[in-house]
């Protein structure tokens, strides 16, 4: 018995070490490759690609339409799907490092619409939260103002993101403020994402393909701002064939252009977009109105050439301007211009490489034409940016991302200046000129079947440069200091460590509990001291007094789909101090100031809350709900005397309803309803007479609130008959469909009848506007 056993044992160890050292012997490989759209060749950001069958053996592609799996050798069903296309399904044979691309197609004729582009379950297994990605070709069915699709107006619907106002495109998301938001277009910063004051977005969404905003646990490659970050990216253009696309609307028109200078090898677009409102107002009755100026345009152009297998070349630009004018008095013009310069380039089958170099400028002008008091003021901010990006898929457990980020800032804050015959007085702010440089490395890794993380470390620094006179002040802003330092001198250099982390554990295919701890830090800072953002606010960097801004967000969500993923929920709690956040003194005059920093003090701020998100994806009717319920506060010791007071984003309850139905294959309907509390303001609390002239004292900084904001929009589009060569569409829609007459501003004056008493004076910008569009395409 005993020689028995012993043999029986012998025999299970040899085959076991047996089995071992044939799983070990087995060679891996590594497939690696490019989803593009069969029809345009365009390439998906976010395609996933796994193996059927198995829960750990797949991955997305990056934001170059790139993946890279390691797999054993062996045959493998292949499975590619992106929401708004076929599902691809092939058998490959490995046993080699393969080279595999992959071509799908996409639906012509949905029989519903979607709004995810995730596939089913992706918002429950993914590590990251607080990210929301937007179909670009959906934003056309949610009714917007004058019937112009608006990324920015699309992704305020969503819970966490919150509208600066109506007629703002800036939004503030968990607690910050606008400038607190970093806004890309292929990777170049916009520094304001506005036409016409903020009723439009300077994105157009016909040459726009991918939107991707993270609200929380934003991963290493990114920073420079403490709240959000807006991924924004252009269509490379159709590599197959030439088409035309455009609409013509009540207020502005918009043609795009794409086609391929060598087919399947290279392509361009261009995209255009011009108000005329002011054509109407030289038809006007009224003829003060005529010689006025009002319009915007933009124009947004890619090209793009791929060299060989591992090398292709992008070149992407944007151009916008708004201007206003009233006759031959005044003048106002401002506008955005990037471009960016990228090269995708492959080291091995496991090591993705992008280079980008980048250019940025915003700046404005404004003129006073009246004779005698002739001026004009000029202020702008210009970068120049050399980034490097990898991407290793070290294995199917690790994908490493790393890289670093070199940007050069000069901010031109102000200069004012006038003919000789004019009354008022020139002025020159000095320029301002910073380095700001930043290394990172992340990896995602999954655990196990249950278990992912993403974690990382970004370092941050910023160097102030001379090239002037550099003062510092007191609490009280008073001069205690003035040093001149030479343009090659470095003033004062700022070091930060920026740890990410995120991670999920799966309950189970539909359930999933997901955590994020992230640190950010902002070293550009945007003044205003009015209740919204203008073109003409205000942007200052680092200094001796002003420290960098840094903000740690705590993150805890639960994710739960249910009846086959048609349906989604989700709850996420989080909690965000802040440190050296900047408010202005009482009184302070942003324009023209050559001292500013000493009408700056520095405080700290927190921000809390919970959303609630419930999506129905699928189907002829879907779309979502979302409610904020959250707490913004600052803290000051030279306001409100030290205690903690309301921040001016802070809105307690935010909802929003959004819902699409498609009845059939030609109509789409779609409605959204929005409310949220009234914003935060500082109202008078008494008033007193000086020589005949009324002065009001206010009370609490933003201690008082405007009415709640509520209102109705509807749309409904009509498809043309089906035609391969052409297409066409009718968008008609009422915005404020119930006339609600929502407060943009509320001002305070002396009751002529009784100068005792004070009105309360509103102002509101829209009531019910009706608007038409055709869009077509060919």
């Amino acid at each position: 018995m005993k020689l028995l056993s012993f043999k029986k044992s012998l025999v299970l160890a040899v085959l076991y070490f047996s089995t071992i050292s044939i799983l070990f012997a087995q060679k891996t490989y590594t497939v690696n490759g490019v989803v593009r759209n069969s029809s345009t060749g365009e390439t998906l950001i976010g395609a996933n690609v796994k193996i059927s069958g198995s829960s750990q053996l797949g991955t997305s592609t990056n934001s170059y339409g790139f993946y890279s799996l390691n797999l054993p050798e062996g045959n493998y069903k292949f499975e590619v799907s992106y929401i708004g296309y076929t599902t691809l399904i092939k058998d490959i044979i490995i046993n080699a490092n393969t080279k595999q691309d992959f071509s799908i197609e996409e639906f012509n004729n949905l029989s519903e619409v979607v709004i995810s582009i995730a596939k089913r379950n992706e918002n429950v297994i993914k590590a990251q939260m607080g990210v929301e990605k937007l179909n670009v070709k959906d934003i056309q069915n949610i009714p917007v103002l004058f019937g112009e699709k608006d990324i920015l107006k699309t992704l305020q619907l969503l819970p966490g993101i919150k509208s600066a106002g109506e007629g703002n495109s800036g939004f503030y998301v968990r607690g910050g403020s606008t400038d607190q938001n970093l806004i890309l277009l292929d990777e170049a910063p916009v520094y304001n994402a506005s036409h016409l004051l903020g009723f439009f977005s300077t994105f157009n969404s016909d040459a726009i393909k991918d939107v991707t905003v993270y609200k929380g646990g934003m991963p290493a490659q990114y920073g420079g701002r403490l709240s959000s970050v807006l991924d924004v990216r252009m269509n490379d253009g159709n590599k197959k064939t030439t088409t035309f696309e455009g609409g013509v609307g009540l207020i502005s028109s918009r043609l795009k252009i794409e086609g391929p200078f060598v087919k399947d090898k290279s392509s361009f677009m261009i995209s255009g977009r011009r108000t005329y409102a002011d054509a109407f107002l030289s038809l006007a009755p009224d003829t003060s109105l005529r010689g006025n100026t009002l319009y915007f345009y933009d124009l947004n152009a890619k090209a793009n050439y791929q060299l060989d297998d591992k090398n292709t070349v992008y070149l992407s630009g944007y151009f916008g301007r708004d201007k206003l004018g009233l006759s031959n008095t005044f003048g106002f013009n401002w506008g955005n211009a990037t471009g960016t310069l990228r090269w995708n380039h492959l080291f091995s089958n496991k090591l993705f490489s992008n280079t980008s170099f980048i250019v940025s400028k915003y700046d404005y002008t404004i003129e006073n034409l009246l004779s005698g008091s002739e001026f004009k003021v000029n202020s702008s901010i210009s970068d120049f940016n050399l980034k490097q990006d990898f991407t290793f898929a070290l294995n199917n457990k690790h994908e490493l991302r790393f890289g670093f980020d070199a940007i050069h800032h000069t901010i031109a804050p102000g200069q004012i200046s006038s003919p000789s015959t004019s009354s008022v007085n020139e002025i020159k702010i000095e320029n301002r000129k910073g380095v700001e440089l930043a290394a990172y490395i992340s990896d995602q890794y999954n655990l196990s079947d249950k278990i992912k993380l993403v974690y990382g470390l970004r370092i941050s620094s910023f160097s102030l440069l001379g090239g002037g006179n550099f003062k510092t002040f007191d609490i009280d802003g008073n001069e205690t200091s003035a040093t001149f330092y030479k343009s090659s001198e470095i003033v004062k250099t700022y070091l930060n460590l920026e740890p990410r982390f995120s991670a999920s554990f799966q309950i189970d295919d539909t359930k999933s509990i997901k955590t994020s701890y992230t640190r950010n830090v902002q070293n550009l800072h945007l003044m205003s001291n009015s209740t919204a953002t203008s073109p003409t606010d205000l942007y200052i960097m680092n200094s001796l007094n002003t420290k960098p801004e840094l903000a740690d967000q705590f993150s805890l969500g639960y994710f739960n789909n249910f009846k086959d993923n048609d349906y989604e929920f989700s709850t996420e709690v989080y909690y965000k101090p802040m440190q050296n956040q900047i408010e202005y003194r009482n009184g302070t005059d942003l324009r023209g100031n050559q001292n500013v920093e000493a009408d700056l003090i520095y405080g700290k701020g927190r921000a809390y809350g919970m959303e609630l998100f419930f999506k129905k994806r699928y189907g002829k009717f879907n779309g979502w709900i979302g409610y904020t319920l959250s707490k913004t506060e600052r803290q000051f010791n030279q306001i409100n005397n030290g205690n903690w007071f309301t921040a001016r984003q802070d809105r307690p309850h935010d909802i929003s309803l959004v819902g699409i139905y498609k009845p059939g294959k030609r109509w789409i309907f779609s409605s959204t309803f929005v409310y949220s509390s009234g914003n935060a303001v500082t109202f008078p609390i008494g008033k007193y007479n000086i020589d005949g002239q009324t002065v009001f004292y206010y009370g609490e900084r933003n201690g008082s609130r405007t009415p709640d904001f509520h209102r109705l929009d509807v749309s409904a589009t009509l498809e043309g008959k089906p035609n391969k060569k052409f297409k066409s569409s009718w968008n008609f829609g009422i915005y404020n469909l119930y006339n609600r007459k929502n407060p943009f501003s509320i001002d305070f004056k002396d009751n002529p009848d009784n100068t005792s008493q004070t009105q309360a004076v509103q102002t509101s910008l829209f009531g019910i506007i009706p608007s038409v569009t055709w869009n077509f395409k060919f």
